[in-house]
């Protein structure tokens, strides 16, 4: 059965957007709950959300 807070009402819970497009990143990852952006991590404080195991390495010339 439905609405009764089990498994079944799960479904239920996505009815708006969860994330809408930063204004830092421009990506459709700030959290619009939270406030913080899932890719940058703007609404968390001034440094920008970074981590060596995401950017790609420059290939040589």
């Amino acid at each position: 059965m439905k609405g009764l807070g089990g498994t079944g009402s799960q479904g239920l819970r996505s009815k708006g957007k969860t994330h809408i497009p930063c204004r830092r990143c421009g990506r459709s990852s700030y959290h619009a709950t939270k406030g913080v952006c899932a890719s940058c991590g703007y609404g968390a404080g001034p440094k920008t959300r970074k981590y060596a195991w995401k950017n790609t390495r420059k290939r040589a010339k």
